[in-house]
This record gives structure tokens, C-alpha cells and sequence, in this order.
């Protein structure tokens, strides 16, 4: 398989990470740095994702094009980040800022789009026609592919998951709105929970909690996965409650969309079984129609952290072919 090699750009909520990447989907090289504060300027935030594009260009001079996945709503023309919930972007023409300072072609869209995109070409979802990703991280992405197609939407924002309302009047969401997916089921839902839990001092403090230096804010996904790996109940039990939210929204997903396969990513799906056994147990108790009808696989990505890295570079390869 011959063809360019192109640079995918992953923005996340904590992080920017790139890569240069070949046309069979491989990593030849990495870079990747936490994102700035979202307080801060677009401006800050597009010097960074500069600053890993050049790092990798110093690498790899050849490559092509760059596509950058971006956590928000990303216009249908796949040109403008109308709205990231958790950073500042706001109608902001990212594809005309950073194109023109690249110098290459460039394509933006959403960071589920790009990880379903390489979860679809290389990974977990090869051979499924009907497919939807979602994807675990400070926040909920998803992405839907129907029939070897990103299904975008009429305006660009299919599969904002996230913010679909499953507890009226639940807890307040960075969107504005009340009770969303992702105050439910997320990396940001599953540190709340730990950190509410360390601050008062609850009696089912555990190891997990003995293991932090410092304050309550200091606890991280990462920890409470990890502490999960070695045993710990408490870790094991709030992993436990992301992934009985995460059945209930995919069931309702299923009801929507009745894909053939889930595929789970983000950093949250670093718990493997831990999340994913009470996933799909609580997927078939809310399934519509349960007993009845074929259910869809839930599966672990299978490119990891990378997918998002490498479905941009290949959607920015698909685009110089067009």
C-alpha cells in the first residue's frame, strides 16, 4: 500500500498530540504536549498545535498534507470549530488560520470523526460496515461510519454523543445544558466522583486514596485505572459506575443508529473489563427490545490513544485523492 506520508493532529481537552503516519496506518513518528489552559486565547492553543506540526516536519520534511482532529463541533465545509466545550473556540476558522502558516493542504473535523475514521481503516472496526465509536476521555466524542462513510450530519455535528440528556436536571454540563451523557460517563465523571469522595474523607478511603501526594485535585483517571489493575474496590467500583452509564447511552444509541459494532476508546478505556463488563451488562438491560433482536459487539479500540492521531493523517490523505 504506497502513498503520502501525512501528519495527524489529535486536540483533546488536556492534550495535543501528532503524528507522522504512513499509509498502512503505522506511527513513524510522535510529538505530543499538554493543551494550554482553556482560559487562555484560541491563539495559544493554535501555536501550540503549530508547534507539534513543525516538530514533526523537522522529521519527516516529506510529508503531505495534515488533518487535525479538534474536540468540538467542526463546521459541515470541515473548516471552522463552531463551538469546544472545553476549550475556547468559538466560530473559530482554524483550517484558514493554521493552513496559511502551514503552507500545506489541510483538513479539519471533529477528533471522533478522525479516531472512527482510523478505528475503520486499521483497527478495531475493519469489516464493519455499520459502526459507532465512542470515545472516553475529559469528555464524550463519538463518531458514526455507515457503509464506508463519516456521517457529518446536515451542519457538521453528527455524533455529539456527549451531550445527549439522560438525568433531567442532573448534574450542570460545560455546555450550558443539565444532566448530559458525559457528566456520567467520562474520564472528567470518573475523577469527580474519586476527588469528592478523597476531599471528605470518606470511610471507603482506600489504597487509591493513600497513593496521593497533595490535595484532592491531584488525583487522576490515570491513578483510579491503575489502582483498578491492582485490586483496589473502591478504584474497581467508580470504574464500575462510568461503565454502567456508558451501557445505558449506548443502548440508547443502539436504539437510534443499530450499528453492528461499539467501539470503545479514549483514555478511560484504558480500564479494558473493568469499564466494558458493565457496559455491556447494563447495555442489554436497557436494550430496546432485548431477547429480540441481534446486539451489537462492544469492543476496546484498537489503536489505543493513537486512533485519533492516525484518522486525521488518513483523512488528510483521503482528501488529497479527492
Amino acid at each position: 500500500m504506497n502513498g503520502p506520508l501525512t501528519i495527524g493532529i489529535d486536540i483533546g481537552g488536556t492534550k495535543v498530540a501528532g503524528g507522522v503516519v504512513d499509509a498502512r496506518g503505522a506511527l513513524l513518528a510522535t510529538a505530543r504536549t499538554v493543551t494550554p489552559d482553556r482560559s487562555r486565547s484560541p491563539r495559544v492553543v493554535e501555536e501550540t498545535i503549530l508547534s507539534v506540526v513543525d516538530e514533526l516536519r523537522a522529521v519527516h520534511p516529506d510529508v503531505a498534507a495534515v488533518g487535525i482532529g479538534a474536540a468540538g463541533f467542526v463546521s459541515a465545509d470541515r473548516s471552522t470549530v463552531v463551538f469546544a466545550p472545553h476549550l475556547s473556540w468559538r466560530n473559530e476558522p482554524l483550517r484558514e488560520r493554521l493552513g496559511e502558516r502551514v503552507g500545506l493542504p489541510l483538513v479539519v473535523d471533529n477528533d471522533a470523526n478522525a479516531s472512527i475514521w482510523g478505528e475503520y481503516r486499521f483497527g478495531a472496526g475493519r469489516g464493519e460496515s455499520h459502526l459507532v465509536m465512542v470515545n472516553l476521555g475529559t469528555g464524550i466524542g463519538g463518531g458514526i461510519v455507515y457503509e464506508g462513510q463519516v456521517i457529518r450530519g446536515r451542519y457538521g455535528i453528527a455524533g455529539e454523543f456527549a451531550h445527549m440528556q439522560v438525568v433531567p436536571d442532573g448534574i450542570r454540563c460545560e455546555c450550558g445544558n443539565r444532566g448530559c451523557w458525559e457528566q456520567y460517563a467520562s474520564g472528567n465523571a470518573l475523577v469527580r466522583e474519586a476527588r469528592v469522595l478523597m476531599a471528605s474523607t470518606s470511610p471507603m478511603i482506600t489504597d487509591l486514596f493513600r497513593e496521593v501526594v497533595g490535595p484532592a485535585d491531584t488525583l487522576s483517571g490515570p491513578l483510579v485505572t491503575e489502582a483498578a489493575k491492582r485490586g483496589d474496590r473502591l478504584a474497581i467500583e467508580l470504574i464500575g459506575e462510568v461503565g454502567r452509564w456508558l451501557g445505558v447511552g449506548i443502548a440508547n444509541l443502539a436504539a437510534a443508529l443499530d450499528p453492528g459494532t461499539f467501539v470503545i476508546g479514549g483514555g478511560v478505556s484504558a480500564a479494558g473489563e473493568f469499564l466494558l463488563g458493565p457496559a455491556r451488562e447494563n447495555f442489554r438491560r436497557h436494550l430496546t427490545g432485548r431477547g429480540y433482536r441481534p446486539e451489537a459487539r462492544i469492543v476496546a479500540a484498537a489503536l489505543g490513544n493513537d486512533a485519533g492521531v492516525i484518522g486525521a493523517a488518513e483523512l488528510a490523505r483521503d482528501a488529497l485523492s479527492t
